[in-house]
């Protein structure tokens, strides 16, 4: 079974095969990726309007690319799947419109993937893939949620943020310090250069006693800083992003165990862009190696979103048997679609 994907939920075009046969863990065959930074980088954050418009131009000349990668024609492909949200409404009509008709032309099933299902089921594509049960704390720009996963489709949400997500405390907080776009990952680079017991910045809900997150009133404490420091800003501003980052590393760290320990589980998995981040994945290796639990994570080129976590979570969810792809062509799309909906646990 070769399964086509494309992901088009947000600032990144995305088509991949996914070869699957029998039991047997499917294996990427061939990948394409567009990214729109540069696009997005003169209005310092995602425009809707320009990245659909965008996703248009880039698809079918990305789904030629992985074709040619994997070495197989169009006339190969036994499902189409697609991101169906959450995401920016019309990114994410681009990619179902495109499935769907290319669905119906070869006279091939479709299926609408959940786009933190493929982040979260994205390191079986590594080398090292996990095994069931485990705990996955899924970390972006836009989520962070930790889950427990007893299986695909099998998934209970533990804790969330309540405010702003990881992501954004990075992105929002680099803004805050006049850093280019995308704010996160120009603030880890910096970090490196920073001492990051400069600053005491706050670690919100840390000793909650839950395992929910919040990330605004970091944001709020990093303006602050950067206000106080007001001219001297510029050089110390290593330093405020080392502690910033230090901040919310800690923070995820800590929860992360305690839902290990609260479900007592020896076995973790990190997905979704943030867990590109080196200083979250060297002190979460350190903390988990200490307790014998297991880390993993998707490849580096694989964290952020891409087609190759939609074509797995499908071949994956269509091995398990918990779905079956369509031959209706007819479509939407769910901007706001919670992971806990598509669990079949109750």
């Amino acid at each position: 079974m070769l399964v086509l994907g494309i992901e088009s939920s947000c600032d990144e075009t995305g088509v991949a095969l996914v070869e699957a046969n029998g039991t047997a863990m499917p294996v990427l065959r061939g990948d394409a990726l567009h990214s729109q930074i540069e696009m997005h980088q003169p209005y310092g954050g995602v425009v809707p309007e320009l990245a659909s418009r965008d996703h248009i131009r880039r698809v079918l000349p990305l789904a030629e690319a992985a074709l040619a990668r994997a070495g197989v024609r169009v006339s190969d492909v036994d499902v189409v799947a697609y991101t169906r949200g959450p995401g920016l409404a019309g990114a994410l009509l681009v990619g179902a419109g495109v499935a769907c008709a290319l669905g119906a032309s070869l006279r091939k099933p479709v299926l609408g993937v959940h786009h933190l299902e493929g982040h979260l089921l994205s390191p079986f594509l590594s080398a090292d893939p996990p095994a069931f049960p485990f705990i996955a704390l899924l970390v972006s720009g836009g989520h962070t949620q930790l889950m427990r996963v007893d299986g695909v489709g099998r998934y209970r949400l533990l804790g969330e943020t309540i405010d702003d997500a990881a992501g954004e405390a990075f992105d929002k907080s680099a803004k805050l310090m006049g850093l280019g776009y995308p704010g996160g990952p120009a603030l880890a680079r910096l970090a490196e250069a920073g001492d990051p017991q400069a600053f005491k910045l706050p670690r919100p809900l840390m000793h909650s006693g839950d395992l929910d997150f919040s990330f605004a009133g970091l944001k709020t404490a990093v303006l602050t800083q950067a206000r106080k420091l007001g001219e001297d800003l510029p050089s110390r501003k290593a330093d405020l992003a080392a502690s910033t980052q230090a901040a919310i590393v800690e923070v995820l760290v800590k929860k992360s165990l305690a839902a290990l320990q609260r479900e007592g589980l020896a076995r973790l998995v990190v997905a979704g862009g943030v867990g590109a981040n080196k200083a979250l994945r060297g002190e979460l290796g350190a903390a988990c190696a200490k307790r014998g639990v297991r880390v993993h994570y998707p490849e580096l080129h694989l964290c952020t979103d891409n087609g190759a976590m939609i074509a797995m979570a499908a071949a994956m969810r269509l091995q398990a048997g918990i779905q079956e792809a369509s031959t209706v062509y007819a479509f939407d799309v769910k901007p706001r679609w919670t992971l806990a909906e598509l669990s079949v646990l109750t």
